[in-house]
């Protein structure tokens, strides 16, 4: 008789997006499925991560009417015009860099979400609810950003 060893696979890959505005929610599902499709993965799970603190990853259902909720949500949460102690560029001292922007308020809508979601895998698919999607959030301004999307299993 013969037993199969069942090996674990690890498969990290960065993918680079660039967003076009904030709020902005963009939707990763079909690249992170192709991501697992091309892994080999069958059972096991992926993590997708955001590199930044101005950015989320989030799970969500992609509905035109409910977008437009979520970015009225994030405004009334934190104003981007509240006056925040940290874009005072007169007082602040730490973390500065010379194309400084004013965006505590992305800051403070992050707070708010997360910066990773863990997703299982079951026969190869993401194993997501009928309307579940994931999202990359743009909280901050339209600029390149990092997503880290590491598959583990079988």
């Amino acid at each position: 008789m013969s037993i199969a060893t069942l090996t674990n696979r690890l498969v990290t890959q960065q993918v680079v997006i660039q967003t076009e505005r904030a709020p902005q929610f963009i939707d990763l599902t079909d690249r992170i499925q192709q991501i697992v499709d091309e892994s080999g993965v069958r059972h096991g799970q992926v993590v997708v991560f955001t590199r930044h603190t101005t950015a989320a990853i989030r799970i969500n259902e992609n509905e035109p009417e409910l977008m437009r909720d979520f970015v009225a949500f994030l405004e009334r949460v934190a104003p981007v015009d509240h006056p925040y102690y940290h874009n005072d560029f007169t007082v602040r001292t730490v973390n500065m860099t010379d194309d400084e922007c004013a965006n505590a308020h992305a800051h403070c809508r992050h707070l708010l979400m997360a910066t990773s979601e863990t997703i299982p895998i079951v026969d190869g698919e993401l194993c997501l609810g009928t309307w579940q999607r994931v999202f990359l959030v743009e909280l901050d301004h339209a600029r390149e950003r990092s997503i880290v999307i590491q598959v583990w299993g079988q």
